[in-house]
């Protein structure tokens, strides 16, 4: 029986909501390991001068707890 363990992570990104989660993931993967994978729950934007200047996400990561 293997246990799944979520965590909860927020990103941004200048260019999209994609590079936005990569970047959550590559980050994550760096101290958790067998990340298995991400939900990306909600997605949002900055608007600033009536032009989007970020974008952001929120994801749900997985991984088998060892």
């Amino acid at each position: 029986m293997s246990v799944i363990k979520v965590v909860e992570l927020m990103s941004s990104s200048k260019k999209s909501w994609e590079d936005a989660t990569a970047k959550a993931v590559k980050k994550a993967s760096k101290s958790i390991k067998g990340i298995k994978s991400a939900y990306v729950q909600s997605q949002s934007v900055v608007v600033k001068d009536g032009e989007v200047s970020e974008y952001r996400v929120n994801l749900k990561v997985s991984f088998e707890v060892k």
